[in-house]
């Protein structure tokens, strides 16, 4: 199986179209060359269509119905990748590098997941006997599973369960299909993000287990999804993977900077933030900041300051600072801190907002039933494929799996997708029902129609609704301030707990 991880760091202003590829082997130059995204479709010629945003590394699998199935080999594995792959490398990657020599290998790594279909949400890392290779890496591969759901499993077998950076994964090993060495770490109870990971832990226990050999190269890493049933909506958010050297003894440096303070916005206008903060410090030097956007990387600077552009006008989002070293080690994440672009002088695809309206009069059965509609308030039309709803609420107890329902759709359920995704702790939600559509366009002062929707948690226990975030009274569509409206992912309309 083919598979590796993206390293996908500073972003350069939002000015490119997205590409649209639904080629079989095309790939797309991500940031200026530093990256590349690859269809990578590999075990099927059924038709695969992906929306890639070239400036921020992000994309998103548009059309994809396979099935095969799930005890042999993916259909395909999507993905972004960094270094070199088979001989194709991108520019300016820092890699290879020699794993006795490594100092710091830290990853950042936003998904977007469905709840249909059979996938895993896999980073492989690929290391070499020498430092380039234009056939198959003579070393290791080593994939780490994020998620995975349908019933899918890694090569070989389960050989040990360990704890990595506060997470427990399951150790698996065993030779690939072309008797190559595959060790894959599991994580339990799988997650849509990894924040701050210290991938050189994962890579010192692979050696400590005797299946990474210390002498071999990390030549390239790669992050994406490999499908074996169905794959649409599935979609990279952000991903980041920096490495650096050092034996991490005989004096290496290895203290991480002190997070960053006093992160404030400084101006707006209708495209752009402009932020700034107190300078960090290191026990060596603070070699640069990397600022997040809505948990996704939108930028690296050198200096105390920066403007993020491209935005949408009228547009919120809550932005957090990292600071690192030359020796790659990065800082905690700053306090979060939000903002909002002003408003703009014409129209615009941005210019959306959800209406609500309560169709569940009971707040403690064991379902939860918004009636939601999206208007299109500017003066020209946009691609329904690329928005998304969030309706915020709290699970409670009971399990964490849900089951969600289109009862009824004016513009028909099936051109709705929708699924519940978990949010972290949130004042009123943990998590949110997320509704996209599958494509059309909504004309300029349109809306959609009501859409019934529903949720349940797998074991039909109870919710308990009076809280709830994005939950209100009223029995008519009124305007939704706490559903949250999404373009591409972009916080456009409405606001996040």
């Amino acid at each position: 199986m083919l598979a590796a991880a993206s390293l996908l760091t500073g972003a350069a202003p939002a000015s490119a179209a997205p590409v649209t590829d639904c080629s079989q082997w095309g790939t797309t130059e991500l940031r200026g060359g530093e990256y590349l995204y690859q269809q990578n479709e590999w075990n099927s010629e059924a038709e695969q269509c992906v929306s890639v945003d070239p400036d921020t590394g992000a994309w998103s699998v548009t059309k994809s119905s396979f099935s095969l199935p799930t005890n042999g080999a993916p259909a395909t594995y999507p993905s972004s990748y960094k270094g070199c792959h088979w001989g194709a490398c991108t520019s300016d990657s820092g890699l290879p590098l020699r794993v006795d020599e490594l100092g710091s290998v830290r990853t950042d790594w936003s998904t977007t997941q469905v709840d249909s279909g059979a996938y895993n949400v896999s980073m492989d890392i690929w290391f070499n006997s020498a430092p380039v290779t234009d056939d198959q890496p003579d070393g290791t591969e080593v994939m780490i599973w994020m998620n995975h759901r349908g019933g899918v499993q890694p090569i070989g077998s389960r050989t040990a369960t360990v704890q990595l950076d506060g997470r427990t994964w399951d150790v698996w090993t065993g030779p690939g299909a072309s008797g190559w060495k595959v060790i894959s770490y599991v994580l339990q109870g799988g997650a849509t993000e990894l924040a701050g990971f210290d991938v050189k832990g994962l890579i010192d226990d692979g050696v400590g287990r005797g299946s990474i050999d210390p002498s071999h190269y990390l030549i390239d890493a790669e992050a994406g999804f490999e499908i074996w049933q169905g794959g649409q909506g599935l979609g990279m958010n952000g991903f980041s993977f920096e490495a650096s050297t050092g034996s991490g003894s005989g004096g290496q440096d290895t203290q991480a900077p002190t997070v960053p303070v006093g992160v404030a916005v400084t101006g707006t206008t209708d495209s752009s933030v402009s932020l700034s903060w107190t300078p960090a410090t290191d026990d060596t030097a603070v070699s640069g900041y990397d600022v997040y956007r809505d948990g996704v990387k939108a930028g690296s600077t050198s200096s105390a300051s920066f403007t993020d552009t491209g935005l949408a006008a009228s547009s919120s989002h809550r932005y957090t600072v990292r600071a690192r070293d030359a020796a790659g080690n990065t800082s905690a994440a700053s306090a979060e801190v939000p903002a909002t672009t002003a408003a703009g002088g014409g129209g615009t695809a941005g210019a959306l907002k959800a209406q609500y309206k309560n169709n569940d009069s009971s707040p403690g059965d064991n379902q939860i039933r918004p009636g939601l509609q999206l208007v299109n308030t500017g003066t020209t039309a946009v691609d329904l494929s690329e928005v998304t709803l969030r309706y915020w609420f709290s699970g409670e107890s009971g399990t964490a799996s849900y089951g969600t329902s289109c009862d009824y759709a004016v513009i028909g359920c099936g051109s709705v997708t929708h699924r519940v995704a978990a949010a972290g702790s949130r004042p009123g939600a943990d998590h949110y029902l997320e509704v996209g559509f599958t494509g059309g366009s909504l004309a300029a002062g349109a809306s959609t129609g009501e859409l019934q929707l529903r949720l349940n948690k797998a074991d039909w226990s109870a919710f308990d609704e009076t809280d709830d975030y994005s939950r209100a009274a009223n029995t008519a569509f009124a305007d939704a301030s706490k559903a949250g409206v999404y373009i591409n992912g972009a916080l456009v309309s409405g606001t996040a707990p």
